[in-house]
């Protein structure tokens, strides 16, 4: 793991952005050439149409972020924080939770989200460092937007407000399932997609239900195994037919975001240089040294110093190239994490 250091730096509380910009195409972009491995500054998101080619296909993640984030209440009126990730055992009622203050808890307690009273969980004990809770009813996607909150990321350390209802969801957010926003996508306005496809930029969606996994440090077996937490991926017929043509006819193809690009990797077949189709679940680890062949270029935010997002990004491109493009954002006081600045490599 001491590999990892050289992908570590020191990040000044004062650079993690805490709130959203004003207007979400109004982020900083930091331009990244592979080819003659330099970088430049561009004032805006929105000036990343000056880089773009007609004919590029921008794939972007559709999935939306579930409020998945919970205030549970046991009968004596504490409170416990709790962030339902997802089902286990293929049971519906089983959930692998993180649940602060698990400790005061006692097998078989009841605990019901403030104020819903209708909705009851029962503590099943520990899985590892994550909770099991069972509820007593079915628990739709629909029912945590009734009692849950939107789950922000923690390093954001602060409440959830109501501006993050809508800025933490990207304009192209549509199927639920996740707990954190694939954040690439939150730099997109409708009328940038717009002045986008006039121009001649093909969309195209893919899904993966982005996990809490994505937060976590990487772990020596992770690093052993070069295997990631699992993420269900979807990509459709009409994707992939999309994708085969651009590919057949040359066109740029360029993932909006970390997510994006591990479902195009994963389903592309490298022997046959096409996209499959599929509905399943990836645990793809890409770090620096693998081949990637998916995509020719990658938009996304500025990630945790040794994070697998980060040796995602220096997979794509030259790990020093990245690195010195970090050095320049951190010096030029550049915004990071979810609702930070973003890169355009390519």
């Amino acid at each position: 793991m001491d590999f990892l250091n050289q992908f570590d730096f020191h990040l000044p509380d004062e650079q993690i952005a805490r709130f959203p910009a004003k207007n979400r195409d109004e982020s900083r972009l930091l331009i990244v050439n592979r080819a003659n491995e330099t970088f430049l500054e561009a004032p805006f998101f929105r000036d990343i149409r000056n880089w773009l080619r007609p004919g590029d296909v921008l794939v972007y993640n559709e999935t939306k972020v579930s409020y998945r984030r919970v205030y549970l209440q046991v009968d004596s009126g504490r409170i416990h924080e709790a962030i339902f990730l997802e089902t286990i055992d293929n049971d519906p009622s089983s959930w692998a939770c993180i649940l602060k203050n698990r400790a005061k808890l006692k097998l078989g307690e009841i605990l019901s989200p403030v104020g819903f009273a209708e909705f009851q969980f029962v503590y099943e004990g520990k899985l590892d460092e994550l909770s099991r809770l069972r509820s007593i009813r079915l628990v739709r996607d629909e029912d945590f937007e009734v009692f849950g909150t939107i789950p922000i990321p923690p390093y954001l350390k602060r409440k959830v407000i109501e501006e993050d209802k809508n800025r933490y969801q990207t304009i192209f957010a549509k199927k639920s399932g996740s707990v954190a926003a694939p954040t690439a996508g939150l730099h997109f306005t409708d009328s940038l997609r717009a002045e986008l496809v006039q121009f001649g930029i093909e969309f195209v969606p893919v899904n993966l239900q982005v996990g809490y996994g994505t937060f976590r440090p990487l772990t020596a077996e992770q690093w052993h195994t070069k295997t990631l937490h699992k993420e269900k991926y979807e990509i459709t017929e009409e994707s992939s037919i999309r994708l085969n043509t651009a590919k057949k006819e040359g066109r740029r193809i360029i993932a909006i975001g970390t997510t994006s690009l591990r479902v195009l990797e994963t389903v592309f077949d490298s022997q046959q240089q096409k996209y499959k189709v599929g509905v399943s679940q990836t645990d793809i680890f890409l770090s620096p040294g693998d081949n990637i062949q998916s995509v020719q270029g990658l938009i996304t935010n500025f990630h945790l110093p040794k994070s697998s997002l980060l040796l995602l990004v220096s997979a794509f491109a030259n790990s020093r190239l990245v690195m010195n493009s970090y050095q320049y954002a951190l010096q030029n006081h550049f915004r990071f994490y979810s609702y930070g600045d973003s890169m355009f490599l390519f």
